[in-house]
């Protein structure tokens, strides 16, 4: 029956399974069958370079079978629902029910709904109240349980870090109360407290959270003295130990990063103000040159890949870039392998490294300045010298380089519309500094996000630009880039910007309201063809809850719903970044 319906969707490449590299094991035959889910389509997940590692690390001990689930395209879902068939994974089409644990990726808030419908198609009820031993536990990670409390009413518990260590610990547990559980011989919570004292592990079920008259969190606390107050997020010590999916998986389809994307850090020793990811993981720690390059090597062997991406938040900050890429270049250069790497620093390029990467394949670059102005990167910490870029840029063209993308935010704290007009003479001298060199202008791509003010960084109390804000100022930048020729623009949904920062801000009251935009329809509001706004204005009207309260400016004596996470960066520092003065 799955083989019918594979040839009246889209893509059903994306839910055949069967790769070069993909795990083979005996479902019937392991103790332990795992779900590894991704909340987005095929293509979107096979570029998470989290799920590769979870899926290998998983599939290496011997009593577990790990197999995928992606959220269906909608096509695809009205087929599943029509036929009666339940959501099945790509390795054995095993339905999602047939596993003992679910394990979602987290990565970005407006993949919420997805969870949920992935859950309702597999015939599993999405609240974790109305599911007991006969159901998959249901565990989330990833970026988005920075904050966990939106999703806090789905989940049996949430993995806070990186979970390779936490994982296998988990599975320990669960492992030597399986038959008590399943044969209900100990309840849910029974088990449920026993995840708790992993170090990482998240069981909202396990706490008590109370608000006052203005709606902020007055209590938060745990229901069992056995249960910690706090929770400490987990990372991994020594990241060359750490594992890497060397046998890499190879789709049918083009994903989104078709590529390797080797990861030689984690962490960030930059001090942007609104970057959430440093919290997220802090430490800043490095691969050594010489096991990222056996690493390349064993993973091209075994995958053939004609691209290799360093992977990192900010791989200009590797100590040795230049000289790992020329290690790279040298060794692959002969197999007509390119090496990329992601958004640089632009004193990354002053001298020989952006000729280095030009010699395999000259790709654009793409740069992050944040702000157009130097009152406003100095307001968000940004490390962007305006002057110095400009120069170095001289030297790119010079390399052959035609192609340029610059990433701007708006609504930024104390931002003036001169702000606003810099962005568009930051870039038009860009675009105009090549024709010097070559005696024709560069093609710059502009895109312009919205700061959402996120957990866990020092504008976690600034207030959010509304919507009606947000377009004004975009409506503006319109105005001022139209008949650019060689400047294109590219602005996100602030409606999307809006939502996401409700959710990564809000505590665990919106989870009926993301229960409540799931059965009206939401699907993929990530997606903006997608994407109802209106459906949402409906599920935050109908469960009294006014969004907007969760972007108001915050006090710093405030708890807010994530201040029981431990990420390794304390709350007194950030606020002391907050308070730090600056130049208004």
């Amino acid at each position: 029956m799955i083989e019918d319906i594979l040839s009246q969707v889209q893509k059903p490449g994306r839910y055949i399974g069967r790769e070069w590299n993909v795990a083979k094991k005996d479902f019937a035959k392991s103790d332990i069958k795992f779900a590894l889910c991704f909340p987005d389509l095929y293509e979107i997940g096979m570029s998470n370079l989290g799920i590769r590692i979870l899926y290998a690390i998983l599939n290496n001990i011997k009593d577990v079978c790990c197999e995928r689930f992606f959220a269906p395209d909608i096509d695809m879902e009205k087929l599943l629902r029509s036929r009666g068939i339940e959501l099945f994974s790509l390795e054995s089409a095993r339905a999602l029910k047939e596993f003992d644990i679910a394990g979602f990726s987290l990565g970005y808030e407006l993949n919420y709904t997805n969870v949920l419908n992935m859950l309702d198609t597999a015939s599993i009820p999405p609240e974790a109240s109305l599911r007991d031993h006969r159901h998959p536990l249901i565990i989330g990670g990833g970026p988005c349980v920075m904050n966990p409390e939106p999703m806090a009413d789905f989940f049996d518990l949430f993995v806070i870090g990186e979970a390779e260590e936490a994982i296998c610990e988990l599975l320990d547990v669960y492992r030597r109360l399986k038959q008590e559980f399943r044969a209900g011989k100990i309840s849910k919570q029974d088990l449920l407290i026993e995840f708790s004292h992993i170090e990482g592990v998240y069981v909202p079920a396990l706490y008590k959270v109370g608000y006052d008259a203005q709606g902020r969190i007055d209590e938060f606390k745990p229901l069992l003295s056995e249960v910690p107050p706090t929770v400490k997020k987990r990372f991994i010590k020594d990241l060359d130990s750490a594992y890497f999916p060397v046998d890499w998986i190879v789709p049918y389809i083009q994903t989104v990063h078709d590529r390797i994307s080797l990861e030689i850090m984690r962490g960030c020793p930059n001090k942007c103000r609104f970057c959430q990811a440093k919290a997220q993981y802090f430490p800043f720690r490095k691969r050594e040159p010489g096991k990222v390059l056996d690493l390349a090597c064993d993973t091209y062997r075994r995958s053939g890949y004609e691209e290799l991406s360093l992977a990192g938040l900010s791989v200009s900050d590797y100590p040795q870039i230049e000289g790992l890429t020329q290690s790279l270049v040298d060794t692959f250069k002969e197999k007509g392998v390119s090496v990329s790497l992601p958004s640089l620093k632009y004193r990354m390029m002053v001298g020989n490294l952006s000729g280095l990467i030009a010699t395999v394949k000259k790709t654009g670059l793409t740069f992050a300045p944040e702000a157009g102005t130097e009152r406003l990167r100095g307001i968000i910490g940004k490390d962007f010298d305006e002057a110095g870029f400009l120069q170095a840029l001289r030297q790119i063209y010079a390399a052959g380089y035609r192609h340029v993308k610059l990433y701007f935010m708006i609504g930024l704290p104390y931002e003036e519309k001169e702000d606003l007009d810099a962005i568009v003479d930051f870039s038009l001298r860009v675009s105009e500094i090549r024709r010097q060199i070559k005696n024709a202008p560069a093609q710059v791509n502009v895109s312009i996000n919205t700061l959402i003010p996120k957990p866990h960084t020092p504008l976690q109390w600034f207030k959010m630009d509304d919507p009606e804000e947000i377009m004004h100022k975009q409506e503006y930048l319109r105005g001022r880039f139209k008949n650019k020729r060689y400047l294109k623009l590219n602005l996100h949904n602030c409606r999307m910007s809006f939502l996401e920062g409700v959710l990564s801000r809000g505590d665990r009251r919106l989870s009926r309201v993301i229960l409540a935009g799931f059965r009206a329809g939401c699907r993929f509001d990530a997606w903006g063809n997608y994407f109802n706004f209106n459906l949402w204005q409906e599920a935050f009207a109908k469960n009294g809850i006014d969004p907007e309260f969760y972007l108001e400016a915050r006090t710093a004596d405030e708890f807010l719903p994530w201040d029981f996470l431990d990420v390794g960066i304390g709350k007194e520092v950030l606020c002391a970044e907050f308070n730090k003065p600056v130049a208004r």
